[in-house]
């Protein structure tokens, strides 16, 4: 990217943090993955070879430190420089919501996205000890992504594809649309229940453990507005 030629800080800032893909590429650094895989799952439209140059680009910059295990894996470790840009990225993430969000489109929807938020958010403490297994089925979905399993055990919770082959503890049926507006906050899951748009199946003693282990996305809390600062629904 050429830079803006220009003293300001604002711009220097901005020629690292403007580059298409960064900003996400930041956001799952400071709250999910430091793994190459692990990053890449939170930009599943971003090719592998881009995510490797802005990387490098980041390591460059002093934002990322790149350190090799004893095992020969790498993780991608932000240096203080870059932690400080937490604020700066979750307040993005707030004024978005508050002043750009709007209905999603069918091409923002995404379950591979969601349930990898969801997986870096949920509090398996908030089920009894051992392992439970909670089925996610989408009934608007292609076989392929029709069915995930997030699988709780300790204080570890990992997202599976394929059927991870316990017993299922909790079954949640619903569309792609409905959770991603439950994990929103845009509609409460009283309410999704209430209209029988997402179902939940299971033991009554798992299903009210649903909503404390479920906690939604960071900006669920925000209400979005219109140019006027009106509250929208």
């Amino acid at each position: 990217m050429r830079g803006y030629g220009q003293y300001c800080p604002i711009a220097q800032g901005a020629e690292i943090l403007t580059e298409r893909w960064t900003p996400l590429v930041l956001r799952e650094l400071l709250v999910r993955g430091t793994r190459f895989n692990d990053i890449r799952r939170g930009v599943p439209l971003m090719s592998p070879s881009l995510l490797s140059k802005r990387l490098q680009e980041l390591e460059k910059a002093g934002l990322v430190e790149r350190r090799v295990q004893s095992n020969g894996s790498a993780e991608y470790q932000l240096t203080q420089a870059g932690r400080e840009l937490k604020p700066l990225i979750f307040q993005l993430g707030e004024w978005g919501k508050r002043w750009l969000r709007r209905k999603l489109t069918h091409d923002q929807l995404d379950a591979g996205v969601l349930l990898w938020d969801i997986r870096g958010r949920v509090d398996p403490a908030s089920f009894p000890p051992g392992r439970t297994i909670v089925q996610i089925e989408f009934t608007d979905l292609p076989a392929p992504k029709k069915r995930w399993w997030l699988v709780n055990e300790g204080d570890e919770v990992d997202l599976c594809l394929k059927d991870p082959g316990y017993e299922i503890d909790l079954y949640l049926v619903t569309n792609l649309r409905t959770l991603t507006e439950v994990w929103m906050g845009d509609v409460s899951l009283e309410r999704a229940s209430e209209e029988s748009k997402l179902e939940v199946h299971g033991r009554e003693e798992l299903r009210r453990r649903l909503r404390p282990w479920l906690r939604l996305s960071p900006f669920a809390g925000i209400r979005r507005r219109d140019a006027r600062g009106i509250s929208a629904i």
